[in-house]
């Protein structure tokens, strides 16, 4: 290929080529619970241009190809809730999703002084599961039903220590 990814934060401009990439990303996971009515396969365009006006967005870039993306938030507490992590299915198993999650922890801590970060994904999604639990995340309570053939399991790991101390 040639061309290396980068990490930025999304732009507005960057809306739909996230929900197309959203949507292609979510298939196997619908395949997996088989539930194609799992949100985000039914996620409308202006709620994502909600979420890049009120999150934190980062998108993975191979040229101008959207390649990847992560989303997050943290509340008044410190809790940095992740969601939609999303790699194209022929650059996924290359450590992409891991820069991702790492620098969208980066920023959150940095800008918006995450104390702890919070994910979740499927029961039955071993490879999210794993490479969560690879990269320092625990599962915090009990798997929660969605629906018949879904539960939720919730993960979470601190933040660095070092980078919210002075604010303590």
């Amino acid at each position: 290929m040639g061309m290396s990814v980068t990490i930025s934060t999304a732009e507005a401009s960057d809306a739909e080529k996230i929900l197309k990439l959203q949507y292609l990303c979510y298939q196997s996971e619908a395949e997996l619970y088989g539930d194609y009515s799992i949100e985000p396969l039914t996620q409308t365009l202006d709620e994502l241009r909600s979420e890049l006006a009120e999150g934190c967005v980062l998108v993975a870039r191979l040229g101008a190809e959207v390649v990847g993306s992560v989303r997050g938030t943290v509340d008044e507490d410190g809790t940095a809730k992740i969601g939609k992590l999303i790699v194209h299915p022929r650059l996924q198993r290359h450590g992409l999703g891991g820069r991702l999650l790492a620098a969208l922890e980066d920023r959150l801590a940095a800008e918006r002084e995450a104390k702890v970060y919070q994910l979740s994904t499927g029961h039955r999604s071993e490879v999210n599961l794993r490479m969560y639990r690879k990269l320092g995340y625990e599962q915090v309570g009990a798997a929660r039903p969605v629906s018949r053939r879904l539960s939720m399991v919730t993960l979470e790991k601190p933040a660095e220590p070092a980078r919210y101390a002075a604010t303590a």
